[in-house]
């Protein structure tokens, strides 16, 4: 058994067996709610909402996806929870309440249990925790004290949005209670805080990014010709809850050909012989995510063709990792590492400089081969949230994901590490797990 890491977590605050992962430290909580705080103005309300456990068929259930801005601003992640704040609350033990379901006999004997006050405050930090059933007079109260009030939303662009949220439900009854009240948006703030990493943060990213090296340093061993990738997606899921971790995203396992599809998730074909194999598998941890690919060779030896293909990805990697300094546009760190493809592909004779000089500035010649993004922030999401438009900043978790596609070639080879950005430059989180050719292939032969 992987030993147990303590971070910045605090053994014996809670039993570890009460939850997935070990509890955070909840001056974590207690430090994310007071950066929000310095963020609202006078009068300022707030409420967040717990995600929906969402459904199946017939009467099935998934399991719950903590939200991110509540267990950001709590450590909580049970369903229907509801935090509020009210900074300016005449009652001091107004000022922060999280509201629970009410344990009961009935629950623990079908869902198991749930939170106790004394836990949800051992957990968040917060003092006053009250039951649901209590929330219409106490939201009521506070409603009529606010001066504005601040409630959640998914404003992730890239979200689509068909089913209606907890949060937009709550949207809808506070209009519908409150018609006159002035109502803003707290999605923005939210964004703008967790797009910088804490220190507490950023080692929580480490013990997922650990996780992550463990699975892939038991996959790549286990890779042969006739493997199934489902077989290794297997050896992913044992590593991971070894370790009471999960997939931060469902697992891409490509072999061949199926690695030029970039979302492959289908996992159900042999690896043959003479074929790379795309991984694009991290690990979830304390709702932190890792975000790592690796390309290996199927035989564990590259060909030349592979290796000259790997090799180029590799070097726009290493140089993007570079260019992840504070104060540069994503826009700009793009371009760059657009240039460099350019460059790459025409020495690999995919495209050529009439290729690059004919083409136009929004669509360079590289994306016939490497037609997607450079690399997105990391953390509670793992597209994480946050404006790209302003420029890198300390404690940004960014990830680098450059890649070639050649589907006449049956050849995909991506290559992506996490990297924190930091006033002294970059530090690869990844930079320990093997990505050099003679690496991956030292590890396989191991």
């Amino acid at each position: 058994m992987a030993e147990l890491r303590t971070l910045n977590f605090k053994p014996g605050t809670l039993n570890p067996t009460d939850m997935r992962h070990h509890p955070l430290d909840s001056q974590l909580f207690v430090d994310n709610r007071a950066r929000l705080l310095k963020l609202l103005p006078p009068g300022a309300l707030v409420a967040l909402n717990a995600n929906d456990v969402p459904p199946t068929n017939a009467d099935g259930s998934l399991p719950i996806v903590p939200n991110a801005d509540l267990f950001y601003l709590s450590g909580i992640e049970q369903e229907e929870s509801l935090l509020v704040l009210a900074p300016d609350a005449p009652d001091e033990k107004l000022r922060e309440i999280l509201f629970l379901r009410e344990p009961n006999e009935h629950l623990k004997t079908w869902e198991g249990h749930k939170l106790s006050k004394d836990e949800a405050t051992r957990i968040s930090g917060i003092r006053t925790v009250k039951w649901l059933s209590e929330l219409p007079g106490a939201w009521r109260g506070l409603m009529c004290d606010a001066a504005e009030v601040f409630l959640n939303s998914n404003e992730h662009k890239r979200a689509v949005v068909e089913v209606q949220s907890r949060d937009a439900r709550f949207i809808e009854d506070c209009r519908r209670e409150y018609p006159l009240h002035t109502y803003r948006r707290l999605a923005p703030l939210l964004h703008q805080l967790r797009l910088v990493k804490s220190a507490a943060e950023v080692e929580v990213l480490k013990e997922a990014i650990r996780i992550t090296d463990a699975g892939f340093r038991r996959v790549a061993k286990a890779v042969r010709p006739g493997v199934a990738e489902y077989e290794l997606e297997a050896e992913f899921v044992h590593e991971f809850t070894r370790n009471r971790a999960k997939f931060a995203y469902t697992p891409i396992i490509a072999s061949g050909a199926n690695a030029c599809t970039l979302h492959y998730i289908s996992n159900d074909q042999p690896c043959g012989a003479g074929d790379l194999l795309l991984m694009d598998v991290a690990a979830n941890y304390a709702n932190y995510n890792a975000d790592l690919t690796r390309t290996v060779p199927v035989d564990g030896k590259f060909t030349p063709r592979q290796r000259d293909v790997y090799n180029a990805v590799l070097r726009v990697m290493r140089a993007s990792i570079a260019g992840c300094t504070v104060g540069k546009l994503h826009r700009d760190w793009t371009r760059e590492a657009q240039l460099m493809m350019n460059d790459e592909l025409v020495k690999l004779k995919l495209i050529t400089t009439d290729d690059v000089k004919n083409a136009k500035p929004d669509e360079p010649a590289c994306r016939k081969y490497f037609m997607h993004g450079l690399g997105h922030p990391l953390g509670l999401d793992v597209h994480d949230v946050g404006a790209m438009h302003t420029p890198f900043a300390a404690g940004w978790v960014l990830t680098v994901e450059p890649g070639i596609y050649i589907p006449e070639e049956g050849i995909g080879v991506r290559l992506e590490n996490d990297v924190l950005v930091t006033p002294a430059g970059p530090v690869d989180l990844m930079a320990d797990i093997p990505v050099e050719a003679d690496e991956i292939e030292a590890l396989m032969r191991s």
